[in-house]
């Protein structure tokens, strides 16, 4: 089966496109990855979107605001997937289907609701084909958290017999996904960390006043000194302690919290650089703090199974980020996606291509243990093309 699988995360800086065979039956190997196509929104339409995420749409204009970008997100998700089509050489009437995850603008499962925009009816209008969206709104509903989602293809199509795996994913949010050696797709744990590019490209937005939206190259982290007793309050989160299944976004670790540790930088006298270096240590620390919820088979959590940590999104791209992780995590070989055959850019819109390609064929398409779901579900509202 081809399909489509759309993703934009809590960055929303743009959609990312990936177009996958996969095979009809239940399991999910061998696949083979057709085509992959990142389609930026554009800084307008980035703004807008945390500008929402984050509450700042005046309340007059609020409903307004959200339909309106349900309706245009939705086109620029279905042009993501008409290009991606066309970087393959494939027919739109050969595509099985488009799995999209939509634009995330609010989550809180402590309210058994989320949210997520980017109109399916407009993508299903726009290309003719089945779209598949809404994902995580079933799992809250079964009693979820709604996320982590992508551990259910991890498992399917980066687990390996007889080795301990973790895959890291460093989006806006950190999310782990321990891959037991048996492969007991029960076995896997998963839960959002805590935050990593939001606070880091919050922070350097924040700073430059827009004028630059990262630090690329990790290169003003790798400039700068870590900030100890800073790097003590970040790890003090209440969040970092909370057991897993557990999820957050932007509306914890959002715009709001960059521009207040921006601020506080100002007033200390401390340097974007030793900002964003603390800030790049607080989540290898995280990460390595996460290994100690892994089994073991000697009492010392995580250190006897994990061999090797795979990470990928946008943080892998991040020497600074990637360093910290090696000196924080030394028992774990770590490597990309990439050493697993899987392109790290691709990773995410992978894995929704997956689990649309499962809902398509009336099967389930999410692990309920990392999620905290009562049981196995079939995940996402299919629009017909």
């Amino acid at each position: 089966m081809k399909v489509i699988g759309l993703m934009s995360g809590t960055s929303a800086d743009g959609v990312d496109a990936a177009l996958v065979a996969w095979p009809k039956g239940e399991g999910a190997r061998p696949f083979e990855l057709l085509a992959f196509q990142e389609t930026p929104l554009g800084d307008e339409l980035q703004a807008r979107v945390h500008r929402l995420a984050a509450a700042r749409v005046p309340g007059p204009e609020a409903l307004l605001e959200l339909a309106t970008l349900d309706v245009e997100l939705g086109e620029r998700f279905a042009e993501a997937a008409l290009a991606v089509a066309e970087a393959a050489g494939v027919a739109l009437s050969e595509i099985d289907g488009i799995a999209s995850h939509g634009q995330t603008v609010a989550h809180h499962p402590e309210r058994r609701a989320t949210l997520q925009i980017g109109d399916p009816s407009v993508i299903a209008e726009r290309t003719g084909c089945r779209t598949v969206a809404d994902f995580r709104a079933r799992d809250v509903a079964a009693g979820g958290e709604g996320a982590p989602l992508a551990p259910f293809f991890h498992w399917a199509a980066m687990s390996e017999p007889g080795e301990g795996r973790l895959v890291l994913n460093l989006g806006g949010i950190a999310n782990v996904t321990w891959l037991p050696p048996d492969g007991d797709p029960d076995g896997v744990i998963a839960f959002d960390v805590g935050p990593a590019n939001s606070l880091l490209d919050g922070v350097v937005t924040t700073a430059t006043r827009g004028s630059e939206r990262y630090d690329a190259g990790g290169a003003r982290a790798l400039r700068g000194r870590v900030d100890e007793a800073l790097l003590a309050e970040l790890l003090a989160d209440p969040y970092l302690e909370r057991p897993p299944p557990k999820s957050t976004g932007r509306e914890r670790y959002g715009l709001d919290r960059a521009e207040q540790l921006w601020k506080e930088s100002q007033a200390t006298g401390r340097s974007l650089e030793d900002l964003l270096a603390t800030l790049v240590e607080a989540v290898a620390a995280s990460v390595a703090s996460a290994t100690r919820l892994l089994p073991s088979d000697r009492g010392d959590p995580g250190a006897s199974s994990l061999a090797r940590l795979l990470v990928g999104g946008g943080g892998a791209r991040n020497p600074a980020l990637l360093g910290a992780l090696t000196r924080r995590c030394p028992a774990a070989s770590v490597q990309g996606f990439d050493a697993v055959g899987i392109p790290a850019e691709a990773a995410e819109a992978m894995a929704f291509s997956l689990m649309g390609r499962n809902a398509l064929l009336g099967l389930a398409n999410h692990l309920p243990r990392t999620t905290g779901a009562r049981g196995r579900r079939i995940l996402g509202e299919v629009v017909p093309g």
